[in-house]
């Protein structure tokens, strides 16, 4: 009888949880000042305005214990915030609801490290050194069984969609690459290689937008900006000697920059803020990156 008692008790628990966490998300109609932070098992939505130091406001958590997802490395959100494409190095991708927590499409693939959304309900992966991986990916969410695009890319790391452009942007170790959408409404849609830029150096890891004619890129040996129209890389001033940034945000019109940069090896226990300058702990599990909801698409 005490064992049942202690089982409703710890049901109860659970289920009052989960609805305050959905009560105090409800509340964030602007999650502009609010970022997602996402590593090994966790994924965590925090309103970093009024977060200093060890005083964090958790305003939304996702744990997951789906082996082909540990480690989290990508939690882009979308749609008005209500959805994250997430990613693992592991050997999957997929699209979480933040209304339900639930998981609403997975694909398995191996290493991947970024993913983004394309026109006709389509996500795209770039995945990173494996021998199933080393290439840029596309999946309909109608079929994730397999991709219905795949081309080589060595060490893929970022995708950037561009809707002004009808672009899809891929990063890997040495080069920047720019594809088009080829008969994307038929039977058989595809990609088109347009362009490619040597980067400034080796080591490409994470592909951030801007705005519509810039990115953000960090390597083995800083921050960098890239102008679309010019195909020009320059160092980003702010953070221009910063070496093993795993993730950068930043908006334009404020100056505001947030992001993570590896402590120890590839993860952290910080989330880093420019512009106003501050930092927050994240001491229970190991960060990898950190993406802002400025630009939600």
């Amino acid at each position: 009888m005490r064992h049942t008692f202690t089982i409703i008790l710890l049901i109860l628990s659970v289920c009052i949880s989960t609805a305050r966490s959905k009560q105090s998300l409800h509340k964030y109609n602007d999650l502009s000042s609010c970022v997602v932070v996402c590593g090994d098992s966790t994924l965590r939505i925090i309103d970093l305005k009024n977060s200093s130091g060890s005083d964090v406001k958790v305003i939304w958590q996702w744990k997951t214990s789906d082996k082909d997802l540990i480690p989290l490395d990508e939690c882009k959100p979308f749609d008005r915030g209500r959805k994250i494409m997430i990613s693992s190095s592991r050997r999957a991708i997929g699209i979480l609801s933040v209304q339900t927590g639930e998981l609403i499409a997975k694909a398995k693939t191996r290493m991947a490290h970024s993913v983004e959304m394309l026109p006709g309900n389509r996500i795209a992966a770039a995945l990173s050194t494996n021998k199933a991986g080393n290439c840029l990916v596309v999946y309909d969410l109608k079929d994730m069984s397999k991709p219905f695009f795949k081309d080589s890319l060595y060490s893929g790391h970022g995708v950037v969609w561009n809707k002004k452009l009808k672009s899809l942007f891929a990063l890997g170790y040495t080069e920047l690459r720019e594809y088009k959408l080829k008969d994307w409404n038929s039977k058989n849609p595809s990609l088109e290689l347009k362009r490619t830029w040597l980067l400034p150096g080796k080591g490409g890891h994470d592909l951030s937008w801007v705005d519509y004619n810039r990115m953000l890129i960090t390597n083995a040996f800083g921050v960098y900006m890239f102008d679309i129209a010019k195909g020009e890389f320059s160092p980003f001033e702010p953070m221009k000697d910063m070496r093993k940034v795993k993730s950068v945000n930043y908006d334009s019109k404020s100056g505001l920059i947030v992001y993570t940069q590896g402590e120890e090896d590839w993860w952290t226990h910080h989330v880093n803020q420019k512009n106003p300058d501050k930092r927050i702990d994240i001491p229970d599990f190991n960060a990898y990156k950190v993406r802002t909801f400025l630009h939600n698409r």
